[in-house]
């Protein structure tokens, strides 16, 4: 079979059998099974899911991740696990770049990291902790683009995404009768104040920054009790570290300020932060010169800029001479990344596979 069909093949596997953040054990399984019938050799954990695999021989280390989670949301009106994220096409572009590299002779080992729990915003954390790229001078990444970004065959050699946080919160008044208002704590008063206030806080316009409200709960079934109680989440993102630090400690003193004020006891609780990309230009111009060769000026587009966020950016943190850049494959994606009905175009996937081949072989060969 040759290797387009394969990537296919793999790609029509793991989207038909999705698995959420640090789950993904058949996935880890399969691609166990995958890599020892390609003779490659890998190991997998004993706490934890994922995959990490190596080719080729020297001292240096060249390497590459794919995420393989699921999200967990609605889809035709079931609560389901769902590749929407494209990350099955990730794995299936990332086994594709391997197996057009044993093809290949190679100047250095390369590394094929399978990372589970990207959508958790800390399952890069579990592979760093488990030395996936200990000894890495250059890491690099995949992933699918919605069409706003990039159309069906051209390529970027760098995605620059933000930073995002979440944070949940609980609003602790006290329930009262719908007819004696004055003998409770409305929970859904400060409730609305905080979904005003973050609509209030600016930077400069020169600086890409969000705030909103992504969950609320409140109330029962009656209708005549004034509900004491309340949950909510915000979704906090900037295009930089150092502008969402700002925007978390705004919205935690503005919380606490409306807790204050309407008489009630605000719980806040922050998780999930994935940090914005720290885009090394050395590893931007090896995937530059792969793009290049692979599918020519055509199709090659700049660096993309988004609001998205992706948990890649926790190896640079980690480890800040570590050379990374993530490369965007234009696939006609729509209506876009996380609708439960996104789709793109297949044809894709294959030519992610060599861009990536192409791109892990030339750094490879470098000397640095």
């Amino acid at each position: 079979m040759v290797i387009k069909e394969q990537i296919g093949k793999w790609f029509e596997h793991f989207h038909a059998y999705p698995e959420v953040s640090w789950k993904e054990v058949e996935t880890t399984a399969k691609l166990a099974e995958i890599l020892t019938e390609m003779n490659v050799k890998h190991h997998t954990f004993d706490d934890v899911t994922g995959v990490v695999a190596e080719i080729g021989e020297g001292n240096r280390i060249i390497a590459v991740r794919a995420d393989i989670d699921a999200l967990w949301q609605e889809v035709g009106g079931v609560y389901k696990a769902n590749h929407s994220c494209g990350h099955d096409a990730n794995i299936s572009m990332v086994l594709g770049a391997l197996s057009y590299l044993q093809q290949e002779e190679l100047g250095s080992r390369i590394r094929f990291i399978f990372q589970p729990a990207e959508e958790k915003g800390n399952g890069a954390n579990s592979m760093i902790e488990r030395g996936a790229v200990d000894d890495v001078s250059y890491l690099f990444g995949v992933h699918l683009r919605p069409q706003e970004e990039i159309p069906y065959g051209k390529v970027t050699p760098a995605i620059h995404h933000g930073a995002a946080v979440f944070l949940e919160g609980k609003i602790i008044g006290d329930d009262a009768h719908g007819a004696r208002p004055q003998q409770g704590n409305n929970a859904l008063d400060p409730l609305f104040a905080i979904a005003q206030f973050v609509k209030t806080i600016h930077f400069s316009p020169y600086e890409a920054y969000s705030a909103k409200l992504t969950k609320v709960q409140a109330g029962g079934d009656s209708l005549n009790i004034i509900p004491g109680t309340a949950t909510f989440a915000i979704d906090a993102r900037a295009q930089s570290n150092v502008v969402l630090g700002e925007l978390k400690e705004r919205i935690s003193r503005g919380i606490q300020a409306i807790g204050q004020m309407h008489g009630v006891e605000i719980e806040l609780a922050w998780s999930d932060y994935t940090p914005a990309a720290e885009v090394s230009e050395e590893a931007t111009t090896v995937a530059r010169e792969a793009i290049l060769a692979t599918v020519g000026e055509e199709g090659y587009a700049s660096d993309i800029i988004t609001s998205g966020s992706d948990d890649f950016h926790f190896y640079t943190i980690h480890n800040p001479n570590l050379k990374a850049a993530m490369i965007g494959i234009g696939a006609d994606l729509s209506p876009g990344l996380h609708h439960p009905d996104m789709t793109f175009n297949k044809e894709a996937l294959d030519i992610g596979a060599r861009v990536l081949a192409e791109t892990l072989k030339k750094a490879s060969y470098l000397n640095n």
